[in-house]
Formats: C-alpha cells, sequence, structure tokens
C-alpha cells in the first residue's frame, strides 16, 4: 500500500496544483456520511469536489459541468448508480467522463459487468482502500488536465490557421488588385501607343507587326485577368457567393467539358469570410472532381437558411473509397475539413466505386 501512497506525488506534483486550475470531481452517494468521508479522503489532492446524494441530482451537475472524474454509488433511491452512469454517458458533454461506481454490497459478477456495459471504467468494493482511491482518481484528474491543454493547444492552432488563411485571403486579394488595376493599365496604354503608330505606318510588313503586337497585348490582358480572377474573383467581393458559385460552376463547365448543373436561391448577402470559406471549399471540390473523379456530371445546390449556408455537391465519377476518404495523403480534403471547421462547420464526403462521389457541406451563421 505504502508503494501505491508514495505514486501519488509523482502523479500530481505539489507545484502542479497550484498553478494548474482544479479539477472538478463528482462523489455521488445517498448517504451522507459515505459522501462526507469521500470528501475527508479526497480532500488531501487539492481538487474542486462536488456533492450530489441522488441520480437526479448528479445529472443536472453533469448538465452544468465537465468533471474529471465521477465516484458514483451503486444502490441509492430513485435512479440508481447504473441508470444514473447510462443516461451520463448518454449526454455529448459527459460521454467520455470517466465513472468509478462504488458498493457496499458483495455484489455477483453479473452486476459488476453491468457497471462496466454502461461506462464504469472501475468498480470499486466499500470501505475503499484509502490509497487507492486516491491514486485512481488523481491519474484521472491528471488525464482530465493533459486532455484540456490539448484541448486548448488544438484551439490555438485552430486559431492561427485562421489567422493564416485570412492573412493569405488578404494578399490574394491585394495583389489581384495590383495585377489587375497597375499591369492592366500599362497593357491598356501600351496598346493605345501601338494603335497610335500604327495609324502612321505605310509600311505593310511594319502594319503587320503592330497587328500582331495589338493582338500580343489583347491575350496578355486575358491572360492577367484570368490570373486577377484566380487570385480573388471580383465576382465574390462584388456580388456575392450565389453569383460567384454561379460564375465557377460555368468556368468549370466551359473548360473541363464536364456538364455542370447548379442550384441557386436568390442572391443573399453573407458573411465575406463564411462566403469567401464555402467558396473556397467548392473550388476544392471542383479540383478534385477535374483531377481524379472521371466524371461526365456535376450537380450542385446551395442553400441559404436562417441558421446556416450549405453546398451539396455529386458527381457521376469513379466514387471515392473510404481509405480516400481519411488518408493521411488527402491534403486538400483535410484543407477543406479545416476551413468548415474554422467556423464550426462539417464537410461529409461519401462516395461509392464506380457510383459517384457526394460532398455535403454546411457552416453555420451567425445570428444577424
Amino acid at each position: 500500500m505504502n508503494s501505491v501512497a508514495e505514486a501519488i506525488p509523482e502523479i500530481l506534483p505539489a507545484e502542479n496544483q497550484e498553478t494548474a486550475p482544479q479539477a472538478k470531481i463528482l462523489l455521488v452517494d445517498d448517504e451522507p456520511k459515505s459522501l462526507f468521508a469521500l470528501q475527508e479522503l479526497l480532500s488531501g489532492l487539492g481538487q474542486n469536489l462536488m456533492v450530489a446524494q441522488s441520480g437526479e441530482e448528479a445529472l443536472r451537475l453533469a448538465l452544468k459541468n465537465d468533471f474529471a472524474v465521477i465516484l458514483l454509488d451503486v444502490r441509492m433511491p430513485g435512479i440508481d448508480g447504473f441508470e444514473t452512469a447510462r443516461l451520463i454517458r448518454g449526454r455529448e458533454r459527459s460521454r467520455l467522463t470517466p465513472i468509478i461506481f462504488l458498493t457496499a454490497a458483495a455484489d455477483e459478477m453479473s452486476s459488476m459487468f453491468r457497471g462496466y456495459e454502461v461506462g464504469a471504467v472501475d468498480y470499486l468494493q466499500k470501505p475503499v482502500v484509502p490509497e487507492i482511491l486516491k491514486s485512481k482518481v488523481a491519474v484521472f484528474v491528471e488525464l482530465h488536465r493533459k486532455s484540456e491543454r490539448l484541448r486548448e493547444s488544438e484551439e490555438k492552432l485552430r486559431r492561427l490557421a485562421a489567422h493564416l488563411i485570412s492573412v493569405r485571403e488578404e494578399e490574394r486579394a491585394h495583389i489581384a488588385r495590383e495585377i489587375h488595376d497597375e499591369l492592366g493599365q500599362v497593357l491598356t496604354g501600351l496598346k493605345m501607343e501601338v494603335t497610335w503608330l500604327a495609324k502612321r505606318l505605310r509600311e505593310k510588313p511594319l502594319i503587320e507587326k503592330t497587328d500582331s503586337m495589338c493582338k500580343l497585348i489583347d491575350t496578355t490582358v486575358q491572360t492577367v485577368r484570368k490570373i486577377a480572377t484566380g487570385l480573388r474573383p471580383e465576382m465574390l467581393d462584388d456580388m456575392g457567393i450565389i453569383a460567384a458559385v454561379a460564375w465557377q460552376a460555368k468556368e468549370f463547365q466551359k473548360r473541363t467539358g464536364i456538364r455542370t448543373r447548379a442550384k441557386l436561391p436568390p442572391e443573399v448577402k453573407l458573411d465575406i469570410d463564411v462566403s469567401t470559406t464555402m467558396f473556397r471549399i467548392f473550388q476544392e471540390i471542383l479540383t478534385n472532381v477535374a483531377r481524379h473523379s472521371r466524371a461526365t456530371r456535376v450537380d450542385l445546390e446551395l442553400r441559404v437558411a436562417e441558421d446556416h449556408v450549405a453546398l451539396e455537391v455529386v458527381d457521376n465519377g469513379v466514387g471515392i473509397a473510404d481509405a480516400e476518404v481519411n488518408g493521411k495523403k488527402s491534403l486538400g480534403l483535410l484543407g477543406m475539413h479545416e476551413r468548415a471547421l474554422l467556423f464550426g462547420g462539417e464537410v461529409r464526403i461519401t462516395g461509392t466505386p464506380g457510383h459517384g462521389t457526394r460532398v455535403a457541406v454546411s457552416i453555420p451563421l451567425k445570428q444577424r
């Protein structure tokens, strides 16, 4: 027993207890004496101990708090421990919370199995050995802290990704404007000069050369417009997501020869960041269709509701396999998921080999 007790400081060093926020531990027992004994036993861990004397009270607390671990008495009047655990596990917020069952009766193995079936991670008989209980709780507290740190790190990474995407979009828009305005003006001026010169020439070879120069300038102007549009379509900023999706669908059909049918709602004004995210995801979907699907037809539908905007794209190509959807090398698909996730959205990709692929995107809208 001493070896177990000595291991506790290694799990929860004193310096961590002082600096780390207290983890919440829920103690559930209908006997006040048992609750008091558990509080006294676990008070040395320096955590936030919360108590409930019934299953109903435990459920109310589980709705409002994130617990590192729940110590739950099996036999209670009303909702017993098994039913309480099942209900706690059935709620999204607490479905992964560790539950340790405590019982004063020498229950049969079937009762123990029932405890594990409803989500228990351990099953201890009263009176519990203090050192064992403290060490088990300490382990779950430390796991909870590590999970919280990991969640915070993920949140920071997502915020950084959102910032980088925002900066990249701003830079692309700036470069697109510079190319369109500055280089476009220079090329227009150059064509005017060449045209002026051509009108004053009399020699046929020189006139032919200036005509060739004008055609070359026109081709360059079209290339500049194409590059600027690829960086940041003016239509997205000026006319909104609906018009931009319609334009991109037509361009895709013109470029690839894949028949594209779009079902779009009337134009509405959406948040520019949400519109940009949805448009970039749509572009990535079309890129994947062109590269991998071998499709001859694409059907897309864009829907705007009060609380979300949704996009669905279906092709009749070779279909995507589950391994490809979840593959680590599918950076384009990962980028789509990450873009949507930054706004609390999701991307669902389903496909059957030989029967095409369906991509459904949903992004919530802020209440206006």
